[in-house]
């Protein structure tokens, strides 16, 4: 299907242009001023003279919903579609947490699945907080090389949670990460979970030093735990991924701000923990109250970026569009651009998420769910 979105702004040779977006099936075919088509049967979309944003990208999401810390009362619902779409979210990573018991790789898998079949595009992680990893096939070596959405394993250090791996053990997964991903052809990550403990990424840090393994395998995550990490990884050429959390805004937008200005460009990614249990822990690692993480965060926090830190739009955006997108290998992903995948999203004035397209299929426009969801009105 041909559509032609005209009437919005795209930033392309270092400006917001006036521009017209061709798009053919799941590609965009032509970005130009005015786009030439004589093709009578192509849908015509007036953009209204918003701005068009790549699709974003959020590697870190429960789609599952997680596993409760405090009894079975505390599970979090897993993901509905809508909530995604209207956060114009268009490529999802899915992941376990500590719970790798109730919620298993096989639910994560066809969770993801499923999200394919709407629309959007998702992958996952294989494993979870546990060791030896919860797998599908018996092995994480498998599960990535074989499994086509699985494109890494989840794991946790640092943290009261964690199941305490060796460096031997720790080092056992980050080499079967980086064969599978070389053997199949994805990024092969190690995702890690980061908790509080002032270890931080002591233990990343030693595998790099007594390994050949490289930074870009292990995908730290919640690096506002551990900002001084932070940097020192992202200097060394890794990727430190941040948590939206736009209950705590302005602290997250200051700690944002910090990494963005001392760390090296690009090298700075944004995720939400959307439908993950968020526990509030006391001094003993005591439970004293739980919360879940939302996706609407992560364009919410980018916005806050833009009207509280003065950051440009197109500078913004890219914590949670290219630098996720280079970072995951999503060679397609992240970028307006011909030949990339027609994952866009139009924003008013004001910053509003209005119109949603994923792989080219019209999902939102003017706020309102453009597809059919499964069950999501079932009562």
């Amino acid at each position: 299907m041909i559509k032609l979105i005209k009437n919005v702004k795209v930033f392309r040779d270092g400006e917001w242009k006036d521009s017209e977006i061709l798009v053919s099936g799941s590609s965009i075919e032509k970005i130009a001023d005015k786009v030439a088509i004589s093709y009578a049967g192509g849908e015509r979309i007036d953009g209204k003279g918003m701005k068009a944003s790549p699709g974003l990208i959020d590697q870190h999401v429960h789609v599952t919903g997680g596993g409760g810390e405090g009894s079975f009362v505390t599970q979090v619902p897993g993901l509905k579609l809508s909530a995604p779409v209207k956060a114009g979210v268009t490529t999802i990573v899915g992941v376990l947490g500590t719970d790798g018991i109730t919620r298993s790789v096989e639910n994560l898998v066809a969770k993801t699945k499923a999200l394919n079949e709407f629309g959007i595009t998702a992958y996952c992680l294989t494993g979870s907080y546990q060791y030896p990893s919860p797998t599908l096939t018996g092995s994480v070596l498998k599960d990535i090389t074989f499994i086509k959405e699985i494109i890494g394993v989840k794991t946790c250090i640092s943290d009261h949670r964690a199941s305490y791996m060796s460096m031997e053990e720790f080092r056992r997964v980050a080499a079967d990460a980086r064969v599978a991903g070389l053997m199949s052809g994805k990024v092969g990550e190690v995702h890690i979970h980061m908790g509080l403990d002032p270890r931080g990424l002591a233990p990343v840090f030693e595998v790099l030093e007594n390994s050949q393994i490289p930074v870009s395998t292990f995908r730290p995550t919640h690096c506002e735990k551990c900002v001084d990490d932070a940097i020192k990884f992202t200097k060394m050429g890794g990727y430190a991924d941040f948590t939206a959390k736009d209950h705590i805004m302005d602290e997250t937008l200051e700690k944002l701000d910090r990494v963005l200005r001392e760390c090296p460009d690009g090298h700075i990614t944004l995720s939400t923990d959307g439908n993950g249990s968020m526990p509030v822990w006391n001094e003993k690692n005591e439970m004293i109250g739980i919360g879940a993480g939302k996706i609407s965060a992560l364009f919410n926090v980018v916005r806050g970026l833009v009207q509280k830190k003065g950051y440009k739009l197109e500078d913004a955006l890219k914590i949670a569009t290219v630098n996720p997108a280079k970072a995951l290998k999503f060679d397609t992903k992240g970028v307006l651009a011909e030949g990339y995948d027609a994952d866009i999203v139009l924003l008013t004035d004001d910053l509003q998420i209005d119109t949603v397209f994923a792989m080219g299929k019209l999902m939102l426009k003017g706020g309102k769910m453009q597809v059919r969801v499964n069950f999501e009105d079932a009562e």
